[in-house]
């Protein structure tokens, strides 16, 4: 982890993207010697895992066939 104060973030901005690109390490940026903000390496997302708010949850089981009473009067 890289510590840099406000002045030498601005001054030197592509330089942290292109070590933080080459060491994928990250960076703290500090004012007055307090962290204020994380620069840190972009992460892919894994697309093979779904989005957890795209869960649904069925409890039944769909493949289970209609009652007589469930169908439309008009598919009796």
């Amino acid at each position: 982890m890289k510590i840099v104060n406000i002045h030498s973030a601005k001054t030197n901005f592509s330089k942290l993207l292109g070590s933080l690109e080459k060491n994928r390490e990250k960076i703290v940026i500090c004012r007055n010697g307090k962290p204020i903000a994380d620069l840190v390496p972009h992460k892919k997302r894994d697309r093979t895992i779904p989005d957890p708010a795209l869960k649904v949850g069925i409890h039944y089981d769909p493949t289970e066939p209609l009652s007589e009473d469930e169908w439309p009067e008009e598919f009796r």
